[in-house]
């Protein structure tokens, strides 16, 4: 007999909206609501947590990953390459290729840093090969390669003084710290910062509030855990599915944790005990996130 019950989890369901694979979440301090997207849709969502109502914007391949430019709408990292979007979504031009053969590889987690560059990291979906990397795009459009050697790059973030980048492939269980070198935007001097070992602890996207904890989404693990600066574990949280992907800090005040979700390929069973799975969950937290930055290009 299939257990239907609920999980015992302090996030709601703030949209029900059963993505396939949603991701990117990012809130716009400004508008004062959450834009995210769903990679296999594939669309970007603008979210507007006071109306309850969400706009797809429908994108023509698969979007990994969203930030806000300076100079209003969006950088969009989508499979064949990055582009420049409107406020309503609608591409407006191409501004680097892919770095990457787009019939096996595609782009996944990203953000920009303090400075305004966007990071996008790729994924190699055959997952027989290291063969995926992360790359920065510059302010006029350069795209540089500053990490390579992983399966599905995940877990861009930042410290709060801007001097530690994180960033996750996956499949290792591993989140990594590095020196970053804000003039250049390269990172430097790997280590281990989290290491895990249970089969489902799977570190997705991350954020880092404005204490410098490191909160993580665990794909296939259904919790998002909050580590310290020093990578000790806090807290853990339930979400109630299975597959949460990423957080971002939202809310007047940025102390709204959102997390996007995924339910494509996941089992009946599961989805009867989780029916919200690809919806986007909040939990109203004490230490406040901070504002994300916008591309600068």
């Amino acid at each position: 007999m299939i257990n239907t019950a609920a999980v015992a989890s302090p996030f709601a369901c703030v949209l029900d909206i059963g993505a396939a694979l949603g991701e990117s979440p990012v809130w716009s301090v400004d508008e004062q609501v959450l834009y995210f997207v769903d990679i296999r849709a594939p669309s970007l969502n603008r979210f507007d947590p006071a109306s309850g109502r969400n706009v797809v914007m429908p994108m023509p391949s698969s979007i990994g990953c969203v930030a806000l430019r300076q100079r209003g709408g969006f950088i969009v990292a989508l499979r064949d390459g990055v582009w420049l979007a409107e406020r309503d979504g609608t591409l407006a031009r191409k501004v680097a290729a892919a770095p990457y053969d787009p019939a096996h590889h595609r782009f996944n987690d990203g953000r920009c840093d303090l400075q305004g560059r966007f990071f996008a990291g790729s994924m190699n979906e055959q997952h027989d090969a290291a063969s995926a990397q992360l790359v920065r795009i510059d302010a006029d459009f350069t795209l540089t390669e500053v990490l390579h050697g992983m399966t599905i790059s995940n877990g861009l973030a930042w410290s709060p003084d801007g001097r530690t980048m994180y960033h996750a492939d996956t499949p290792t269980r591993t989140i990594r710290a590095f020196d970053y070198d804000a003039a250049t935007g390269t990172p430097s001097t790997p280590r281990v910062f989290a290491a895990f070992s249970g089969a489902t602890e799977r570190p997705d996207g991350g954020a880092v509030d404005s204490a410098g904890n490191y909160w993580s989404a665990f794909y296939r693990g259904g919790k998002v855990v909050k580590l310290s600066p020093r990578g000790e574990l806090l807290a853990e949280y339930a979400v109630p599915a299975m597959c949460p992907t990423m957080c971002a800090f939202g809310g007047p005040e940025l102390r709204t944790l959102y997390v996007t979700s995924a339910r494509h390929g996941r089992a009946d069973d599961e989805l009867v005990r989780y029916p919200q799975s690809g919806g986007v969950f909040a939990l109203q937290v004490d230490t406040p996130g901070r504002p994300e930055p916008r591309f600068a290009g």
